[in-house]
């Protein structure tokens, strides 16, 4: 059973209005960002906070299921579907990971340089992901990035 069938699967799923902004910066020094909002679902399972969303097509991975598992020290982002990822985020450890496309493989790299993790007053939920890494593909530096999620509750579908 994947990640998500197994949390919807599950009480106490609170839908939600999901930001995700994210930037890279090349070695030219040239910055591109993307923007992103959609609906998603927010669940604490065993102190685990779990946020998943659908891609678009402003990510170019259109079809894909995005899923941030949030413990207290770091942060695994899992994309399942038109491409397959799992990357860990830890503050000053290099995590490697496999981007799956229909295209081949890529060999990541990531080298997390801040994280910081924001919750509500009554630390129940997590209300923001704000995280700076510095990307590599086969071993070659490739850019500085930021990724920022920002969750907030959805007021279309009673929260």
């Amino acid at each position: 059973m994947s990640l998500i069938k197994a949390l919807n699967g599950n009480t106490g799923i609170d839908h939600v209005l999901i930001t995700v902004t994210g930037s890279q910066r090349d070695v030219h020094g040239e910055e591109n960002t993307i923007e992103l909002f959609t609906h998603g679902r927010s669940q604490v399972k065993n102190g685990v906070h779990y946020i998943s969303y659908q891609e678009t097509e402003i990510s170019g991975m259109e079809g894909a299921t995005t899923l941030l598992k949030i413990y207290t020290d770091h942060v695994i982002l899992v994309r399942m579907g038109q491409v397959d990822q799992r990357q860990e985020f830890r503050i000053g450890e290099r995590c490697l990971s496999s981007y799956v496309t229909p295209y081949g493989t890529i060999q990541m790299g990531v080298r997390t340089t801040s994280l910081t993790v924001t919750r509500t007053e009554d630390n129940k939920w997590v209300t923001g992901v704000h995280i700076k890494y510095e990307l590599e593909i086969d071993g070659q530096w490739q850019s500085a990035n930021t990724l920022n999620v920002v969750v907030q509750g959805d007021k279309k579908n009673g929260h």
